[in-house]
């Protein structure tokens, strides 16, 4: 039922079905709907993380989704996790999300990318259009076609990124601390936000300033949903940087779901608030 958790050493022994829920990171995850669930309508979720983060974060949320009665999967991107290897490209990411979904036959998924994660499934959109009832985007990024993350933060954060990456052994960008507490986790008190840094590895420079051939993305007729934290400063908030409208408005036809929430801190401190807002991002 629990797929992968048996490979994951920090994950106790015992009978699966009955221990608490602890978020444990670095493995790819299935947590199926139960078949005795009472008149549910399950939506199969595939939840793609962003960056500076691995699957684990989605941990609280996909206990709520399974209890709500809907099957998830929560595949981890190459270079994050457990997988040190950070010479990494988008295709690598994208090349793995499509596997994941066609090495486990998964159809009719609504897929949600949170952050960088948007970047990820509209080029996995692009592969497997036939496999894919709704796309979500959470936060994240919908580029332009030909340009990259990198191209849509403020030139000073650009210019951090790049100072990062080429101070690093591997090019990789480790974001301070204080730059994580005030952008990502703004909302948190100090104790939660130091100890969810603890968890952050160096994020794999390269695809952050690889730039996109999305043109085949905006052709495409799978319905779409943008789901707005309204307090995440990950990007200024406003027309020229933030979540909504500025990237939203690039889907063209979408639902907007939107609530409170910073980009990282909700997943900890409120699973069930994001849990039925990506149902109500995902349902027909």
């Amino acid at each position: 039922m629990y797929e992968g958790l048996r490979e994951n050493p920090f994950y106790p022994e015992g009978d699966l079905g009955k221990m608490s829920w602890q978020p444990y990171p670095h493995q790819h995850f299935n947590y199926p709907y139960p078949d005795n669930y009472p008149d549910s309508s399950p939506i199969t979720f595939v939840l793609v993380h962003g960056s500076w983060g691995d699957c684990s974060y989605w941990h609280n949320t996909v206990e709520e989704l399974y209890q709500m009665g809907n099957s998830v999967y929560t595949p981890n991107l190459p270079g994050h996790g457990s997988d040190t290897n950070k010479a990494v490209t988008h295709e690598d990411y994208v090349r793995s999300v499509v596997d994941f979904i066609e090495k486990r036959n998964l159809c009719n998924i609504v897929l949600v990318g949170h952050s960088f994660g948007g970047t990820v499934i509209s080029k996995v959109a692009e592969q497997i259009p036939k496999r894919i009832r709704r796309l979500v985007f959470m936060d994240a990024f919908v580029l332009q076609n030909g340009y990259s993350v990198a191209d849509e933060i403020p030139p000073e954060g650009k210019a951090l990124w790049e100072e990062l990456a080429q101070k690093s052994p591997d090019n990789t960008i480790m974001l301070p601390f204080l730059n994580w507490r005030e952008t990502f986790m703004n909302t948190a008190d100090l104790e939660l936000a130091t100890e969810i840094y603890q968890t952050v590895t160096p994020e794999p420079a390269g695809p952050l300033f690889q730039k996109l051939d999305l043109s085949v993305f905006d052709s495409l007729d799978i319905p779409k949903s943008y789901y707005y934290l309204t307090e995440d400063i990950a990007v200024p908030q406003g027309e020229q940087y933030g979540w909504h409208p500025h990237m939203s408005n690039r889907l063209g036809l979408f639902r907007l779901i939107k609530s409170k929430g910073d980009h990282m801190t909700s997943f900890y401190t409120m699973p069930s608030m994001i849990a039925k807002n990506l149902v109500r991002a995902g349902r027909d």
